[in-house]
């Protein structure tokens, strides 16, 4: 019982408007192949449930344990299998990133426990609860290795194409992603339009970063360097590199 949970990164990331409190995004999602974390069910019977792993978080605040609890509101069936059973979570992908790490930990434990604990659900039902945790955790659920992702995360469409040779670089810098978002709405504001967001959602990845540099690529690069301006420093990056989420990671790309 062990799955690996992929890293993603966005190959672009804009903004188109907001909703209430929350921004709706653009972007194309694709898995790192090389980057991963292993989810792993051991029966230990520890009574209770029970997280094993390293995290920059308390247990009551791991997006694992939000994701049991979700499943517990719908299943009586959850409780009792994790009385034998511990989560044990083996961390490569960096916390507070970019990388959706979080996310696609909690993915892949909301699939896990579907099929283990023979709860029935469907992707769409299980996206719905990973939307209620967080953005990206709905992307994971499906399994895409590349999708255009839209809305504040919820609608997500399979792009058909090969993944690219990803290298992903992550500075000790933990980037909060709130004020990363409060300064683009305080001085880099601006809405993508619906042509260009079409536009961008036909194109192939590869040819989306050939034509876009890394402050035209992610809305939130700007922002993040003005509240971090030690990021671009942290690493001698090649010429051709791109920024992930609301950061820290920046990305390359083999043969571009």
């Amino acid at each position: 019982m062990k799955q690996i949970a992929y890293a993603k990164v966005n190959i672009f990331l804009k903004i188109s408007g907001r909703r209430d409190n929350y921004h709706e995004i653009v972007s194309r999602f694709m898995i790192v192949k090389n980057l991963f974390d292993e989810i792993e069910f051991i029966e230990d019977y520890p009574n209770e449930f029970n997280l094993i792993g390293e995290f920059g978080c308390p247990t009551e605040k791991n997006t694992i344990y939000k994701g049991y609890l979700k499943l517990f509101e719908l299943s009586p069936k959850i409780e009792e299998f994790f009385k034998k059973y511990s989560v044990k979570v083996t961390k490569n992908i960096p916390e507070f990133a970019g990388l959706g790490g979080g996310s696609s930990d909690v993915a892949t434990f909301l699939n896990m426990s579907n099929v283990y604990c023979n709860l029935g659900l469907s992707k769409d039902k299980l996206a719905q609860i990973g939307c209620e945790i967080g953005a990206d955790v709905p992307f994971f659920v499906y399994g895409f290795e590349s999708a255009n992702v839209s809305g504040i995360g919820e609608v997500v469409e399979e792009f058909d194409e090969n993944t690219l040779d990803i290298e992903v670089f992550t500075p000790k810098i933990e980037c909060n992603t709130a004020k990363v978002f409060t300064i683009f709405r305080e001085k880099f504001y601006k809405e993508l339009s619906l042509a260009e967001k079409n536009r961008l959602f036909s194109m192939k990845s590869i040819d989306i970063l050939k034509e876009l540099g890394i402050d035209k690529a992610n809305d939130l690069y700007l922002p993040a360097i003005t509240l971090y301006p030690q990021l671009p420093t942290t690493y001698h990056l090649p010429p051709t590199t791109y920024f992930s989420g609301s950061g820290s990671s920046f990305f390359t790309v083999k043969d571009l």
